[in-house]
C-alpha cells in the first residue's frame, strides 16, 4: 500500500502499550507490568506533518518516541512507522491523582505525530529494530524491540484476545526511558534502523519542528 494510500484512510483506533520498557516504568516510579497495559489514542490525533504544535492548555508536552504498526484487513501487522505519543504531563499527573481518565493527557489534537510507513517484509526480523530521538542533536531516547517486555506480536495477541480490533488500527509499542518535555523551537529527529544492517543506513528518518 503506498504512502498517499494511508493517508487517505482515516486510522480508526490507536491502542498504545503503557510501560512496555522497564527503564521507562522505572523513570515514571511505576511498577513493571506483569500483562500489557493498554490505553487508546484517537484516530483522528494521528497527523503525518512536520510540525508539533503544542496546545495553549498544557505547559508540559512530553515527547515519547515509539515503533508504531499498521494493521491489515486480515488484523496483522503489514507496515510499521515511528511516532510520538505527545504526553500532556501536568494533565497526566492531575488525573492520576484525582483517579480519573487520562483521555486530555493523550488524545488531545495532533498528540501523534507519524512517519512514513514500511513494509514489515523490508526487515529480516522485528527483533532488529532499534529506534532513537534526537533533539537539537542531543540523543534523549535509545532504545531495542529486544529491550520490550512483551514483543509486537505478544501484544498484538493480547489486544486483539482483549479489544474490538479493526483494520486500519494502529498498534503503538511502548517507549524507552529517556522521556521530556518539549518547548518552542526544538528540533526533533527520530531514526529507526535495522541493526543487521550499517547505522549510518537508517529504514527511516522523522524530522519536526516544535512552534
Amino acid at each position: 500500500m503506498s504512502e498517499n494510500m494511508f493517508h487517505q484512510q482515516l486510522v480508526r483506533n490507536v491502542w498504545c502499550a503503557g510501560r512496555n520498557y522497564a527503564d521507562h516504568a522505572k523513570e515514571m516510579k511505576a511498577e513493571i507490568p506483569k500483562a500489557p497495559v493498554v490505553f487508546l489514542k484517537a484516530g483522528t490525533s494521528v497527523t503525518s506533518g512536520s510540525v508539533i504544535h503544542l496546545p495553549n492548555w498544557s505547559k508540559e508536552i512530553h515527547h515519547e518516541l515509539e515503533i508504531a504498526f499498521w494493521l491489515n484487513e486480515k488484523l496483522e501487522y503489514s507496515h510499521f512507522t515511528l511516532a510520538l505519543d505527545l504526553t500532556a504531563r501536568d494533565a497526566q499527573a492531575d488525573a492520576k491523582k484525582n483517579g480519573l481518565p487520562w483521555t486530555l493527557a493523550k488524545s488531545f489534537t495532533d498528540s501523534c505525530p507519524m512517519g512514513q510507513w514500511l513494509d514489515i517484509d523490508s526487515v529480516p526480523s522485528l527483533e532488529t529494530l532499534q529506534l532513537e530521538l534526537k533533539i537539537n542533536n542531543e540523543t534523549k531516547q535509545l532504545g531495542d524491540v529486544t529491550d520490550m517486555l512483551f514483543n509486537p506480536q505478544t501484544l498484538l495477541n493480547y489486544i486483539k484476545d482483549h479489544f474490538p480490533v479493526a483494520p486500519h488500527d494502529v498498534i503503538l509499542t511502548g517507549t524507552p526511558a529517556g522521556v521530556g518535555p518539549l518547548k518552542n523551537g526544538d528540533k526533533l529527529e527520530a531514526i529507526l534502523r535495522d541493526k543487521t544492517r550499517p547505522a549510518n543506513q537508517p529504514l527511516l528518518v522523522c524530522q519536526w519542528d516544535v512552534n
